[in-house]
Order: C-alpha cells, then structure tokens, then sequence
C-alpha cells in the first residue's frame, strides 16, 4: 500500500465505514455520520501538520468519512488547544496535540485558557521527534562546543529562533542554557515556516525545532545541524551529534504528538478512535512516511498516554521552575 500526497484537507472518499460498536448504537449514534474536525493549532507544514495529515488521511478511509484539518496556530498552541477543550464532547473536534499543549504549557503560562487534564481526554500517542540546533550553512559555528563559546564570550547577543513560546524547541533552549550556564535571546515565531526564512538569511543566529521540517535543508546543504536533543543519535541523521555527545551532560528532550478530544466524550468514540490510530500505526506505509519525516512511530492507547503525559509533566516542570520562565 502506497500513502498518496499529503493535501491541505484530507478529505478522501472512503472505503465502507466500519460497523458501529453495539454501545454507541444503543446511544443512538451511527459515529461519524459526518465530516471531522481535526484542529491542529500551528501552521501548517511543521511536525504537529505533517503528523496530523500523515494519520488523519488513513483516519478518514477507516472511518468513513472526511477528517478536514483546521490549523488554528497562535499563543503555542494554546488557541488551537482552547478551542477543542470547550468544543462539543461528541467526537466530531479533535485536537492534534503536542509536548507544549498536553504539559509545558500549563507550568509556563500563568493563564492557560483551559486545563489540560481537565478539559481534554488522551484518545492515542502517536510518534516522537528529536529536536535539532541548526544554524545556517553560511554560519561560522560549526559545533555546538562553538556556539556554546560564542555565546559565553556574548552573552545574550545569540539568538535562538522557535515555533513559538511553550513548544519543545522553547524549552529545549531554555534547558540547553540551565545546563551549560549560557545567556541566549530567545525569538518566538509563529511557526517553523517563518523561522527558515530568517535562519537561511542569517537574521536569526539559530533554531531549535522540530526536526523534520529542516531535514530537506539540512539534506541540500543550506542548513547545518550541529545537534540533536534525543539521548541517542537520532535515525534519520546519524551523523549528527547529541547535544550529551557534544558534552552538555544528562541533556535530552524530545517532542510528541498525539490526540486528544473533549473531556466528556463518550468513551466508545474515544476506544474506537484509539483502537484505529494503534491499526494505521501498524501499517507499513504509514510507518515509513513518518519515519521519511523524521519521527518515530509510539502508539500508545489513552491510559498509556495518561501515565506517559504524567512523566512528562514531571521533568518539565522542574525544568520550567529551574529556566524561571513565565508567560502570561
């Protein structure tokens, strides 16, 4: 089976709806007897995009009907976020999430709009992603040892670009200058499609992002990726050092992206919902296509996901209260 390309709404005719479990029919719900809301609150073209159209295109041939996404982008993902929390509990809005929505964000805004344990219930993990430093290929760091240097002799003049306050790459920084002691400025993008841009053009010093939006640049040669932040070298760039590797001890981090629904949605939608992201991360092709962007596949059903966002919760707000950063 081959995947077709990703367009911007994935509404493909499907194959014959599966039957509807006996539960949800004693509701009184032939689920989905519409099109579904897929909100993904950043742009498109980054990682939480490409993974949400990479499974929701599968999605929407299993479920017998179209899952149209809906970027809504804006305060790290909490305006997305927000939106679905307060959205109907009926299965039809769901929300690809990330590290930031699902636990940076409520230990680093002061008013999240929304809770996240509250408001949202886990329907399935769905992959994992390395973050990388990448600075432009014109650029005169060419390791990690030398922009730490760099930044030691200047300190606050670097300046790090990211997808926006609160996401992975936030906060990886802000974890990379607590461990090494550093003084970097950090710029908050409204996503990684405007941070490239400046970094090919020098007007930022460096990034830290989600890695598979740079891979096509660092591939060709206009980007220079000095480490990633996973504890092991990552697959799709074994070249390319960790940031442990280029001698910033006990650093790791990684992103992820799953989805989440309504708290209060009916558990039947949320198990059928789970039951057929864990079918579609099975498939061959799917696998590969995340993989060709740069993730590793992690399925993991809504109690596992519970407890894997509980220990994520744990690292990141310490690493929060020691980066002091607060926004309101």
């Amino acid at each position: 089976m081959t995947l077709g390309p990703i367009t911007r709404r994935s509404t493909l005719l499907a194959l014959p709806a599966l039957a509807a479990p006996a539960t949800l029919r004693a509701q009184g719900s032939n689920y989905p007897s519409r099109s579904i809301r897929m909100v993904v609150p950043f742009p498109a073209g980054g990682a939480t995009d490409l993974t949400a159209r990479v499974v929701s295109e599968r999605l929407a041939t299993l479920l017998g009907q179209p899952v149209v996404i809906d970027n809504r982008p804006g305060a790290g993902g909490n305006i997305g976020s927000d939106m679905v929390a307060k959205a109907d509990p009926d299965g039809y809005t769901l929300l690809t999430c990330t590290i930031g929505t699902a636990s940076i964000n409520q230990f680093l805004y002061t008013r999240l709009p929304y809770d996240p344990a509250k408001d949202l219930t886990s329907i399935a993990l769905i992959n994992e992603v390395a973050n990388v430093i990448a600075v432009s290929a014109s650029s005169p760091h060419r390791t990690l040892q030398d922009l730490l240097t760099a930044a030691k002799a200047k300190p606050g003049e670097l300046n790090y670009g990211t997808p926006g306050n609160g996401t992975s790459g936030h906060l990886s920084g802000e974890y990379l200058k607590t461990k090494t002691g550093v003084n970097l400025t950090h710029i908050p993008y409204r996503g990684t499609s405007q941070i490239v841009p400046d970094l090919l053009a020098g007007r930022v010093d460096l990034s830290v992002d989600n890695l598979p939006s740079y891979l096509p640049h660092i591939r060709e040669g206009r980007l220079r990726a000095l480490a990633v932040t996973s504890a092991n070298r990552w697959f799709s760039l074994p070249e390319v050092p960790t940031v442990q590797e280029a001698g910033v001890s006990g650093f790791e981090a990684v992103a992820w992206f799953g989805f989440q629904a309504p708290a209060r949605t009916p558990r039947p939608i949320v198990e059928r919902l789970s039951g057929l992201v864990a079918q579609i991360l099975a498939e061959p092709a799917v696998v590969e296509r995340l993989r060709e962007i740069g993730s590793n596949p992690k399925p993991l059903g809504p109690a596992e996901f519970d407890r894997y966002i509980a220990a994520e919760n744990d690292k990141w707000r310490e690493v929060v209260k020691a980066a002091g950063a607060k926004l309101d």
